[in-house]
């Protein structure tokens, strides 16, 4: 797909890669050279650990848990006791 830029520098990312990747209006965008060319991307939000009444949770960020977040937690709960 070809796009231009206009002249304060902005490119208009098409509707159906925007909805591929959810991508909405204000959704911060990361841009770097990469082997000459541009790469933008959705920056990655860490797992924010938020407190419940019956301890803590993972708060939901769109960002997969891995098993290195959880054990870290576990870790956390465990000390507490």
């Amino acid at each position: 797909m070809h796009v231009s830029i206009d002249k304060a520098g902005r490119v208009v990312v098409p509707k159906p890669m925007r909805d591929a990747l959810g991508i909405s209006p204000e959704t911060p965008l990361d841009i770097d050279v990469v082997d000459g060319h541009l790469e933008l991307s959705v920056p990655s939000e860490p797992p924010a650990v938020a407190e419940g009444p019956q301890g803590p949770y993972f708060a939901p960020t769109g960002t997969p848990i891995t098993d290195e977040d959880l054990r870290g937690v576990l870790e956390a709960v465990r000390e507490r006791r």
